[in-house]
């Protein structure tokens, strides 16, 4: 990928899915090398976050991140796009949830142009009060 400072075109042009996101944010200079490409880690940072949105969610309590089971970069993100992160539950064990992510960045808002950044499968642990994995509740006592 380039390295300038203006956003290049994309040639993956795609829609928002129509669901809710679990997250929308748009990233800062303070979180982009002097380039203007934002770094890896942030956007990992905000996927987690994104996933455990639902994993808590489902677990009804306090979930930790115990894998990163895929993680691809498609399309470079930049400083001034919004991201969309979509976030949903693959499977649900004993005390683990398994999280699918994704990620659209909307660039050049006025010419609506999104594209797919990112995708990644994410496990997380129910944890009690201790910090202790912990039974997730089925679906009926919810």
């Amino acid at each position: 990928m380039s390295s300038s400072s203006t956003t290049p075109p994309s040639t993956n042009h795609t829609t928002l899915p129509t669901r809710m996101p679990q997250l929308r944010v748009m990233p800062m200079p303070a979180d982009a090398n002097i380039h203007g490409d934002v770094f890896g880690g942030w956007i990992m940072s905000q996927v987690d976050i994104a996933g455990a949105i639902p994993a808590a969610r489902r677990s009804n309590g306090r979930v930790a991140t115990i894998a990163v089971n895929s993680f691809l970069f498609k399309h470079p993100v930049f400083v001034g796009d919004l991201l969309s992160f979509y976030a949903d539950v693959v499977k649900v064990g004993r005390t683990s949830i398994t999280i699918y992510v994704e990620v659209y960045a909307e660039r050049n808002r006025l010419e609506a142009d999104t594209v797919k950044v990112t995708e990644a499968t994410l496990t997380y642990v129910a944890t009690d009060e201790n910090r202790k994995p912990r039974v997730i509740p089925p679906l009926s006592e919810l």
